[in-house]
């Protein structure tokens, strides 16, 4: 066999391979998800783990310590989902009634504008959000809520694991893609550093961005201030898509509530100011270079990952390319792909004149 057949005949392989490990990935979800998330968590505390060994805790006590911390961090999201339904339950029945009223103009306005004929005496909101049998919606919540909880326990299992070493990734690095024990501690050290470095940046920025959404929410006198900023704390984790469910639908929101004057322009205005201040000015500058990645590959990557895992893909979607990239990078074959992926023009243009 000729050198051009045999390339030919891997390349046919990796077309092959990479549709199937993909499959995978989305047949066998329920165990990917929770151990790449326990993954990132592991990360997130491993140096807490070595400040404490260094100051002669046993492993036992270090794990113990994790664990509490990850326990307090969900009963302070359950008390704050708890203060959101508190806060909508409490809501009096005559701003649903004015809500009902400005969603049904706002869809009889663009029924006249794109000529929509709708049966006459049919209620708008009715027609178009057809409510399910009750039984169909309490078992999909039902569904939902198992499926999150049996993730969760999942997850914090793994998550046990890999602190207490029974499951090294280190290890796993070395005897898989680096067969060098100081490649492997040093890529994997890069790893750890960088996801860190991702994951408290956006923290922080998508925390300082609900804290602003609900200030304007409570400055303007939109009702649910503290479930916007919840949410916009939580979907502002999906790159780039987050940024912008968040403005649009509280800016429909606002619209249902506040009447269409200046006062819903500059609320919008304020929101949009948020959002581009914390994702489009603040993020990067504290990223710096790290997570230079392409904007094409970022969509591409939500895309793909949202198709495979859902939710938790659209989350854990940079991340994961930032894994991918660093691990590309450390192979010249490979490290190409790596510069498309961070869109280093320079780099990219060298290699071509290399091969040329």
């Amino acid at each position: 066999m000729t050198l051009k057949d045999l390339r030919t005949t891997n390349l046919l392989l990796l077309v092959i391979v990479i549709p199937l490990i993909f499959y995978i990935l989305k047949l066998l979800s329920f165990i990917f998800i929770p151990l790449i998330a326990s993954m990132f968590i592991a990360l997130l505390f491993l140096p807490l783990m070595r400040w404490l060994s260094k100051r002669g805790v046993p492993n036992p006590i270090s794990i113990l310590i994790v664990i509490l911390i990850i326990v307090a961090g969900l009963k302070a999201g359950g008390e704050l989902l708890q203060l959101t339904s508190n806060e909508i339950m409490n809501t009096d029945t005559e701003f649903f009634t004015k809500a009902e009223t400005k969603l049904t103009h706002l869809l009889v306005s663009v029924e006249q504008f794109f000529g929509i004929e709708r049966v006459q005496g049919s209620n708008a909101i009715n027609h178009y959000f057809k409510q399910n049998n009750l039984l169909e919606n309490f078992g999909s919540t039902f569904d939902f809520i198992s499926n999150t909880l049996s993730m969760t326990l999942t997850t914090i299992f793994f998550v046990i694991l890999l602190l207490a070493g029974s499951i090294n990734f280190q290890k796993i690095l070395n005897n898989t893609i680096f067969k060098q024990h100081y490649s492997s501690v040093k890529i994997f050290m890069k790893i750890e550093k960088d996801i860190i470095k991702f994951v408290l940046v956006k923290f922080v920025i998508s925390l300082m961005t609900g804290i602003g959404f609900g200030l304007a929410c409570f400055a303007f006198g939109v009702s649910f201030p503290i479930f916007w900023g919840l949410f916009a704390f939580i979907i502002n984790f999906v790159q780039m898509i987050g940024s912008v469910i968040s403005v649009v639908l509280l800016a429909l929101f606002a619209f249902v509530e506040l009447d269409p004057t200046g006062t819903l322009l500059l609320f919008i205005l304020t929101i949009t100011a948020i959002q581009v201040l914390m994702g489009g000015i603040l993020e990067p500058v504290f990223m710096g270079k790290t997570f230079s990645i392409n904007v094409i590959t970022i969509l591409v990557m939500l895309m793909l990952w949202g198709y495979i895992w859902g939710v938790p893909g659209l989350i854990m979607s940079i991340p994961l390319t930032v894994f991918i990239r660093i691990i590309l990078e450390q192979f010249p074959k490979t490290r190409l792909i790596a510069d498309l992926i961070a869109g280093e023009e320079q780099s990219i243009n060298l290699l071509w004149k290399k091969k040329k």
